[in-house]
């Protein structure tokens, strides 16, 4: 481990850590902007995060990016995400190169586009070999949807008889998540003041820290960052890794 020196004591950073990124369309409507301009802002701090983090020597992150849910939003909103997904995927290959970042989406894929479906695997495979930080993003992600699928594919196994039901463990269970191979997060953000998981990683937060503030995703900064791991720090630790950070 390494560690540095923060108002006297040393800062130790979660091995993994999940953001929800909540609060994009509230931060543009208090500014009388479109809400488009709020997720734009979004994708563009979460470019800044990403760097903090890495900077700080986070190994894992995952962020929310859509939901399984967010289909019942407005058209109009969902056609302005989709254009903001499809030139942001070809932002992240000079953010991940920049940055030695892994990047993968996590969630459904099937849902998008074949021109957006590409870009995912255009990231993914360019990606691959980076190892500073892996990055999971979640698109067309909801942990239900995530957990229903993993157990369809155990059960075409038990079915063709290539595992025994009474052989299914919980490990058997996170194997065949989208998350497979990727420890579970130690702590989990979220931002905008809301308290609540919002079907997302439930399997993966079982014992995550979990830590809200009401400071919108567009307005969450380094500073924030930091406050958050604080807080971290601060608790009773019982399960998971823990990393002292090499610099702040």
């Amino acid at each position: 481990m390494s560690e540095i020196e923060l108002n006297d004591a040393h800062l130790k950073i979660p091995d993994h850590i999940a953001i929800i990124m909540d609060g994009n369309g509230r931060w543009a409507a208090a500014r009388k902007l479109p809400r488009s301009y709020g997720h734009i802002r979004g994708c563009a701090n979460l470019e800044t995060i990403v760097e903090e983090a890495a900077d700080l020597g986070i190994p894992y992150m995952t962020v929310y990016a859509f939901s399984t849910e967010n289909w019942k939003r407005s058209q109009d909103e969902i056609y302005s995400l989709m254009k903001l997904f499809r030139s942001y995927l070809k932002k992240c290959l000079k953010i991940a190169e920049n940055n030695q970042i892994r990047m993968k989406i996590i969630g459904d894929p099937s849902a998008f586009s074949q021109e957006l479906q590409d870009g995912i695997r255009t990231l993914e495979e360019f990606s691959k070999d980076f190892k500073k930080m892996y990055l999971q993003i979640a698109l067309n992600y909801g942990s239900r949807d995530e957990i229903t699928r993993g157990v369809r594919e155990i059960a075409a196994q038990a079915a063709a008889g290539r595992i025994r039901p009474e052989d299914i463990q919980e490990q058997t269970i996170s194997d065949h998540l989208d998350t497979a191979g990727v420890p579970d997060p130690d702590l989990l953000i979220r931002t905008s003041g809301e308290l609540r998981l919002s079907n997302y990683l439930m399997w993966q937060l079982a014992y995550a820290e979990l830590y809200f503030t009401d400071v919108p995703w567009p307005d969450f900064d380094r500073a924030e960052l930091i406050k958050a791991i604080q807080t971290f720090n601060d608790r009773d630790r019982r399960y998971g890794g823990l990393k002292e950070a090499s610099h702040v």
